[in-house]
């Protein structure tokens, strides 16, 4: 992690802690983190690893020179459309400041603020949306303290309704970091936790500070070696964010059901849908 300066005017000047990520054309530098090594399939976005559109950005997430889990960033909406990791288990809950990434920035940007393609922290002092950043990659789901600050970076968080946010997404975060440690085991190694993890947003029609996406929905999946079936299992959960309707959990086939009403695509998560 790295500070730089970028000047506003002569009366202001900005400072942003940049966490230096890995940009790169398809998601095989960082594909441990989906199950079997693919990536999901969502049509006219994502296909064989790659991005169909420009406008998304595929983000090995690094820090401290190592990558920790995986991002697809959209730099028109300013939010990410999901981010994948592993979980193998729970360090302590940390809060650090939240960093910003410099290379989804064109180097004629530098001395512009607000940024072209990210979120920045002041975009979240419009308090009058009541919303906060919230990750997808929750630190609560973080195996060591490095990870765990790895994951306080702009471009793996979205606007989350506070009482969203506070209340049933958090829930939710406890309830599969809960599953998970009791039964998701590596399935060389019965004595490791091993979970695979998506977690992502589906883009609403409201902006914050007129600039960033506010989801209107939530979701999370995870696929796992349950020791309990011998087999491998999936869990997933969906809520709303500005849309005021219920959540969900179930199977993996209702969450991308839900998606595909959504999207209008026909979306798979994970390969052979963790079979």
């Amino acid at each position: 992690m790295r500070l730089f300066i970028v000047s506003v005017s002569a009366l202001l000047v900005l400072s942003f802690s940049c966490i230096t990520s890995e940009l790169v054309d398809k998601f095989s530098k960082c594909s441990d983190f989906f199950f079997k090594g693919k990536p999901p399939v969502i049509p006219g976005i994502l296909k064989d690893s790659a991005a169909q559109d420009n406008c998304y950005k595929i983000i090995c997430q690094k820090y401290k020179e190592r990558i920790r889990f995986a991002t697809l960033y959209d730099t028109t909406k300013r939010i990410p459309l999901f981010s994948a990791y592993k979980f193998t288990g729970t360090h302590e809950k940390i809060k650090i400041p939240w960093m910003i990434e410099s290379k989804l920035e064109p180097s004629s940007a530098e001395a512009r603020v607000p940024f072209v393609n990210q979120a920045i922290n002041e975009d979240y002092n419009d308090n009058k949306q009541n919303v906060s950043a919230g990750q997808l990659f929750p630190v609560c789901h973080a195996a060591d303290r490095e990870t765990a600050k790895s994951t306080f970076t702009l471009t793996n968080s979205v606007p989350q309704k506070n009482k969203l946010r506070d209340g049933r997404w958090n829930r939710t975060e406890q309830e599969t970091r809960t599953n998970m440690n009791n039964y998701c085991r590596d399935p060389k190694n019965h004595n490791k936790v091993l979970a695979y993890v998506l977690t992502g947003a589906v883009p609403g029609n409201d902006k914050l500070n007129k600039r960033v996406n506010i989801p209107s929905y939530m979701w999370t999946a995870f696929c796992c070696y349950s020791i309990n079936e011998s087999s491998w299992v999936s869990k997933a959960y969906w809520a709303g964010n500005t849309i005021q309707e219920g959540g969900g959990s179930g199977t993996l086939e209702n969450v991308q059901t839900f998606l595909n009403e959504r999207w209008g695509k026909q979306v798979k998560l994970f390969y052979n849908d963790c079979l």
